[in-house]
């Protein structure tokens, strides 16, 4: 078994040892395939238009404490056992959707930028102005001789920039630039530490970081009216009713005012019972507004505890290098892919494309006969 495993392992050898004898004798073969392709990654490497990138990140802290906060606020007023009241609804882990969401996407296309140039113009208008590599505008020539003939016979679909918005149903221009941006704008959300990044590719640099600075501040307030909703909603509710309360109390209080005035040297029974009654009137009522003044007091700071605080540990900063597109690694991809090609013709597809030649022609003439 021995002897056999060594002939194995020698036979192995030297067919490997051929191998690469025969890629050294083809090595021009190979030089050149490479030079071939890396000449062929210039090109792309080149033609595909420099992006910049910039990231924000985030640490957002909850606005909600559930061990202590306004539970704790009030069990001191004697509201309630100490229980939280209210949860977090929205939790860091959705911000990558709504970054997504075609409400917020549609938002941020309103955003006015600035180019490296000084030009001023909104997100929407400077989408158009991103350009393409030329492998693109020969892939889309099918789609603008469609157009075009829709032009020609009149039945072109209204693309003004100026067309009403509407969620619900988009014009195919602005679904378009919808699904452009949500390609271009990121957010990542660690969920062990609840740090989020939001990045954003553009071909300029300073419309670049103007966009990731504004995405950053919708989202903040995106999260903020969010959370502070239905806190607010309870707020004005209580107001309302904490005014009317009030008015209750100063009428009540003047009533009874009035008729101690009026019958201050007059001793009667029936004129002390009614004085009574209006006192404990005037007191009740001053009971209910004291107590909705307090929850008043308690909502006002429930809405202002519950606003989000976002601490942007790595701003919006405009990039002095382009992050794409990498041209080393497009030549490194190109000469590699070249090398494993004509390594792979020279050692086994070229014997099999002449013994495949050699068998068509073989049965032509078997055929011919």
């Amino acid at each position: 078994m021995s002897n056999q495993e060594n002939n194995q392992k020698e036979t192995t050898g030297i067919d490997l040892t051929a191998l690469l004898k025969q890629l050294v004798r083809c090595r021009k073969r190979i030089y050149k395939a490479v030079g071939i392709s890396v000449l062929i990654g210039l090109v792309v490497g080149f033609s595909i238009p420099k992006e910049y990138e910039v990231k924000v990140t985030l640490s957002p802290e909850s606005g909600l404490d559930d061990s202590g906060g306004l539970a704790g606020i009030a069990s001191m007023f004697g509201l309630g056992n100490g229980t939280t009241l209210g949860e977090d609804a929205l939790g860091v882990n959705m911000f990558p959707e709504i970054v997504k969401s075609t409400p917020f996407l549609l938002e941020m296309l309103e955003t006015p930028v600035r180019t490296e140039d000084g030009e001023e113009m909104t997100l929407y208008d400077y989408l158009d102005t991103q350009r393409k590599p030329w492998w693109g505008y020969i892939f889309g020539l099918p789609g603008q001789a469609v157009k075009g003939v829709k032009w020609i016979f009149g039945s072109r679909e209204e693309e003004d920039k100026n067309h009403p918005v509407d969620p619900f149903r988009l014009t195919p221009k602005q679904s378009g630039r919808v699904a452009m941006l949500k390609k271009l704008l990121e957010a990542e959300t660690n969920k062990k530490t609840n740090i989020t990044t939001v990045s954003i590719s553009l071909q300029d640099p300073v419309t670049a970081a103007l966009a990731a600075d504004s995405a950053v501040t919708k989202l903040q307030r995106y999260i903020t009216d969010y959370r502070t909703r239905k806190a607010q909603q309870d707020c004005n509710y209580l107001e309302r009713i904490c005014s009317e309360r009030k008015e209750e109390y100063m009428k009540a209080e003047e009533e009874y005012a009035r008729f101690v005035d009026a019958n201050k040297n007059i001793v009667l029974q029936s004129v002390k019972a009614e004085s009574d009654r209006l006192q404990k009137a005037a007191s009740t009522a001053y009971q209910v507004y004291n107590q909705m003044d307090t929850q008043l007091q308690l909502a006002r700071a429930k809405v202002q505890e519950a606003k989000p605080v976002f601490a942007v540990v790595e701003p919006a900063t405009v990039p002095l290098r382009a992050s794409s597109p990498k041209k080393i690694i497009i030549l490194f991809v190109f000469a590699f892919l070249a090398f494993c090609a004509e390594s792979a013709w020279i050692l086994f597809g070229k014997e099999f494309w002449e013994t495949f030649r050699g068998e068509l022609k073989t049965s032509g003439r078997k055929s011919g006969n």
